[in-house]
């Protein structure tokens, strides 16, 4: 059974412009998307989810596909009426984007990827997302919270930025978040139909993002038909929080072109 998602809606439903509906990262929240609400929700409405397992929405254990993920943002953007939208992704919520394509059709009227890949998971990557859900289960997050830290967000970043980020994913339900690392150990190979993909996009990198590195971020440009790649300087892997006012011009620029076609 799909549980209902906790999320954050705002702006006006009766707005001319499409919909926006951010999808957060691991291990993460919705508030991971503050920055976005604040600056688009007086033009339109906003949509962000915390995802299963993360946030305020339920923990369900066990192992949670992208399939799922996508499910449940299903039901959501149904309860809420949501039709038309724009859609972004950052990291593991890229990778629920691309899954949310092939599951909601034309209902996506583009589609922001950042710091994110196509490809399906090596054996290498499974094993270790694998011990990684065990660990946390183990340990709780707040251990794995202090190693990752400076790789989700560079250590030059704002002190501000830096304690949000460490905030979120050391109160991450450890349940929910090792559930999502099984789960995304199975994840398929998107890039065949990310290359039929009839909508507008833009990719979005952050610099110097180790986790999905500039070089992934051109390779999903050029396999998407209608693409535009923004590299964010200094930044890391979370170019949304790191350098907000970038990443809105880039998303801004976009969404203007998307709402012009109508």
């Amino acid at each position: 059974m799909t549980p209902f998602l906790a999320c954050e809606d705002s702006g006006s439903a009766a707005s001319p412009r499409l919909p926006l509906v951010l999808v957060h990262g691991h291990p993460f929240d919705r508030t991971m998307w503050t920055p976005q609400v604040d600056a688009f929700s007086p033009e339109r409405r906003v949509v962000a989810p915390d995802l299963r397992g993360y946030g305020a929405s339920p923990v369900v254990p066990g192992a949670t596909p992208l399939s799922v993920f996508a499910a449940d943002i299903e039901a959501l953007l149904d309860e809420l009426a949501v039709d038309g939208f724009v859609l972004v992704g950052l990291s593991m919520g890229g990778q629920i984007a691309m899954e949310c394509c092939a599951r909601l059709g034309d209902r996506v009227r583009g589609l922001v990827l950042a710091d994110t890949v196509p490809t399906p998971e090596t054996p290498a990557g499974r094993a270790a997302r694998r011990a990684m859900a065990d660990r946390l289960l183990r340990e709780g997050m707040r251990g794995y919270a202090d190693e990752v830290l400076e790789r989700m967000v560079a250590p030059y970043a704002p002190a501000e930025v830096r304690d949000h980020v460490h905030r979120m994913m050391a109160a991450a339900p450890p349940e929910g978040a090792a559930a999502a690392l099984r789960g995304r150990a199975e994840r398929p190979d998107y890039r065949a139909a990310l290359a039929r993909l009839a909508v507008p996009a833009l990719v979005v990198v952050g610099e110097d993002d180790t986790y999905t590195t500039v070089q992934d971020a051109r390779l999903l440009d050029a396999l998407l038909p209608d693409s535009a790649l923004h590299v964010v300087e200094g930044a890391a892997h979370l170019p949304n929080l790191e350098r907000p006012e970038e990443f809105n011009a880039a998303l801004a620029g976009f969404l203007a072109r998307v709402d012009s076609a109508g």
